[in-house]
């Protein structure tokens, strides 16, 4: 089993609003990434992906925890070596149109973080970038092109190229094929795959998609209003014994089902973040609530190896 290179214990961040009140955005949240592997981490909007995502990236402060890479808790770190620390971790963002320069051309966006760091001179910027594109399987005469002239499929493989420049450890992708139509989502998953296979790249991979997540990631981690609430292997995702995963996974459509198929929809709706009951926060949610969800909060833990849930009562 490979190393574990990032470890997030017991990360905590909360936002204040008005009122002196708090929205808990993460909540108690704790993994491991190991060298090599894609973590996935899935759920429904609002429940924390990506505040965690950008907690892992340092790209805001935790209220509490810690995120360890290396045995160097990075939410300690500022200045240069806070700076430093973000050629070992990078991040490919959902929309490339909005992360893009639109007047910069596509050689200036993919070797800016190179030039940042000065580790190439504007001489070589031409063929560095000839060179990262041809790693995302783009034409060499793209290093001319605008975001405006390329798609939306073209766009993110730019933006795969440019999180490549730095040789990072880590790439995490914050919903990065969502935006993307279905064809086309399949290309850069596999584009993904092969570059881990070439380079040993270790994935943090934020999704709402089971079945894709199901495609390609070895851990999945599923979490629900700032909880996770269960973390397994991703060959091991049919067995599931949460009852929000089992719900997600029976919100994935197959071609292959029966058009009169009875499709369960999950009752009530999700509590205001600001407003979580006691207890377990899906308790409301949940056809298997029990006196004791109502009242006390489940610890998350081990039920089998490397197979970890916060539930009373695992299906």
């Amino acid at each position: 089993m490979s190393e574990i290179i990032l470890r997030v214990e017991h990360l905590t961040k909360k936002f204040p609003v008005s009122g002196g009140r708090f929205l808990t955005a993460c909540d108690d949240i704790s993994f491991n990434v190991r060298r090599g592997e894609t973590v996935a981490i899935v759920g429904e909007s609002g429940c924390g992906k990506t505040t965690l995502l950008k907690t892992i990236m340092n790209m805001q402060k935790t209220t509490s925890g810690k995120i360890i890479f290396h045995d160097v808790d990075i939410t300690q770190l500022s200045g240069e070596d806070k700076r430093q620390n973000y050629r070992n971790i990078q991040m490919v963002f959902q929309d490339p149109t909005a992360a893009f320069n639109p007047k910069m051309k596509i050689k200036d966006i993919i070797c800016e973080p190179l030039l940042n760091f000065d580790l190439i001179s504007k001489s070589e910027v031409e063929n560095k970038a000839r060179e990262l594109l041809a790693q995302v399987d783009l034409p060499p005469d793209f290093v001319n092109r605008y975001p405006h002239n390329m798609s939306g499929g073209q766009r993110q493989r730019v933006a795969i190229a440019r999180a490549l420049a730095l040789q990072p450890e880590i790439i995490a992708c914050d919903e990065a094929t969502s935006a993307l139509d279905v064809s086309v989502q399949d290309t850069i998953i596999k584009l993904l795959v092969k570059l881990q296979q070439e380079k040993g790249i270790t994935y943090i991979f934020i999704c709402h998609d089971m079945a894709l997540v199901n495609m390609f990631a070895h851990r999945i981690c599923v979490m629900y209003l700032g909880n996770m609430m269960e973390q397994l292997d991703g060959d091991k995702l049919d067995g599931a014994r949460h009852p929000y995963t089992q719900a997600l996974l029976k919100a994935v459509f197959s071609t292959e089902q029966e058009k009169n198929q009875y499709i369960e929809i999950l009752p009530g709706d999700i509590p205001s973040p600001l407003d979580i009951p006691k207890g377990c926060p899906f308790q409301n949610r949940c056809l298997h609530c029990q006196e004791l969800c109502q009242q006390k909060k489940p610890d998350f833990q081990e039920i089998e190896p490397n197979h970890f849930i916060a539930c009373h009562y695992p299906v």
